[in-house]
């Protein structure tokens, strides 16, 4: 006979099982590392190896490493390019699938140490390290699972010991690792151990974000967007399911600077992103709660060439100049109440939060006179979650509030762009929040080009 004791535990239990199950969406939350990558918004991913040198962009396995002999690498030049742009962080691909390696790794010849490059002596890993460190952008790594050289690479057991010797190379011989780079082309019917790999990595590495497609591996700490397109099509929230398996997943967009190529080709300037074309990415990325992950690749004299590295300047001195002149901030507009100033006193280290327990709630701000704008930019505080599931936009006009913009997701960072209107009165509109919304910042800004104030 069961005692009420028994009876209780019994329901104690069950209360908890129900709980797991019926986990949600808004249950689930970053971690720090999480939050404070987030933070980093952009990134470049650099592509450098003997592709660079035959003019393709998928090697075999079979190039000799003696094509590999750059006349002048300048590792700082790449750094500073990707800096003007904006970037916050380099991913410097290692090893691509042709399993060539930019550091003379213990485990196999094929690599730098077998080209004429430096006489054999040379590190691309480090000498990328250094020169991301020393231009303020923090270092990632990209170590491709598929190998076309590696002959283990048929016996997976002996391929994944294999694998983790390289990792424990890298993670233990250049820095702190901001990302780590799973990538899973040529990997269909393979499976890996990830598990390992990654235990491995937190061994020396605990920091580091683990980016992998949702479809490669369930336990990465960000997940790829889905195309190379460098947009976000959909409403970007930032926990995936994965049947039923729910974890904080931030989305990274991957793009190259030149069109559909990720290495080097000569006589390819024509193929080079437009400033415009690039604008449009930043704002459907980094403008859709993503980050972006710019593809930029160094010619085979080891520099990257004066087109590419003139039009990422272009490229951060566009989204300097939109993005630099808060409206709210320039034309001394005042909140509706004292404690919403932390929503746009343009400090995103600052955040106003709704009251507790509401799931509605606005943030207003009146201009001294009307002012003329176009696009607004609202960040939402993450560490307790994405909480915010619809919104508008309203200015008031003729006696009323009318709506400028209705849209879902806002996450670290939604970009809004609209026809120009003109205002004195504006209010973001928080119509459906999980519990009380938190937000970072909300600003409004004019593109002069397009007719803004």
């Amino acid at each position: 006979m069961k005692t009420p004791v028994h009876c209780l535990l019994a329901a104690t239990l069950l209360s908890f099982a129900i709980a797991a199950h019926t986990q949600n969406f808004s249950d689930i939350k970053p971690s720090p590392q999480q939050t404070a990558w987030q933070d980093l918004e952009f990134g470049v991913i650099i592509h450098f190896g003997t592709n660079t040198f035959l003019n393709r962009e998928w090697g075999d396995g079979t190039a000799d490493p003696k094509v590999f002999n750059p006349s002048s690498v300048d590792t700082d030049q790449w750094m500073k390019a990707a800096k003007s742009a904006g970037a916050k962080y380099a991913v410097l691909v290692a090893k691509h699938h042709d399993g060539f390696d930019l550091w003379p790794s213990a485990q196999t010849d094929y690599g730098v140490k077998s080209s004429p490059w430096m006489n054999g002596k040379g590190d691309l890993v480090r000498m990328a390290s250094d020169s991301a460190r020393a231009n303020g952008l923090k270092f990632g790594i990209y170590l491709s699972p598929w190998d076309r050289h590696e002959p283990k690479y048929k016996d997976p057991k002996a391929y994944d010991e294999f694998y983790l010797k390289q990792l424990d190379e890298l993670a233990t011989s250049y820095g702190n690792l901001v990302e780590f780079w799973l990538d899973g082309a040529g990997s269909a019917g393979r499976k890996y151990d990830f598990e390992s790999i990654i235990n491995e990595l937190r061994t020396y590495q605990p920091n580091t974000m683990v980016f992998a497609d949702v479809a490669l591996f369930k336990y990465a700490d960000l997940r790829w967007v889905g195309t190379e397109s460098g947009a976000i099509s959909y409403e970007n929230w930032n926990v995936i399911d994965r049947t039923g398996y729910l974890r904080w997943r931030p989305i990274e967009a991957d793009t190259p600077l030149h069109k559909l190529h990720w290495f080097w080709h000569p006589n390819d300037e024509s193929t080079l992103k437009s400033v415009s074309e690039l604008v449009d990415v930043y704002n459907n990325t980094v403008g859709h709660g993503g980050q972006l992950m710019l593809g930029i690749a160094p010619d085979n004299t080891g520099r990257l060439p004066e087109a590419d590295v003139k039009r990422l300047k272009e490229f951060g001195d566009a989204i300097r100049q939109l993005y630099s002149h808060n409206l709210i901030v320039d034309e001394h507009a005042k909140p509706a109440s004292p404690d919403e100033y932390a929503a746009i006193d343009n400090d995103p280290a600052t955040f106003w939060s709704a009251p507790v327990g509401s799931n509605h709630a606005t943030v207003e701000v009146t201009f001294p006179k009307p002012v003329t704008f176009d696009r607004a930019l609202t960040m939402e505080w993450l560490n307790d979650g994405q909480h915010i599931q619809k919104y508008t936009i309203e200015i008031y006009k003729d006696g009323a509030w009318q709506p400028i913009v209705e849209a879902q997701a806002i996450g670290h960072k939604k970009i809004d762009i609209f026809p120009p209107v003109t205002a004195q009165r504006v209010r973001l509109n928080l119509l459906s929040t999980v519990g009380e919304a938190h937000i970072r910042e909300f600003r409004l800004f004019a593109d002069n080009a397009n007719g803004g104030r």
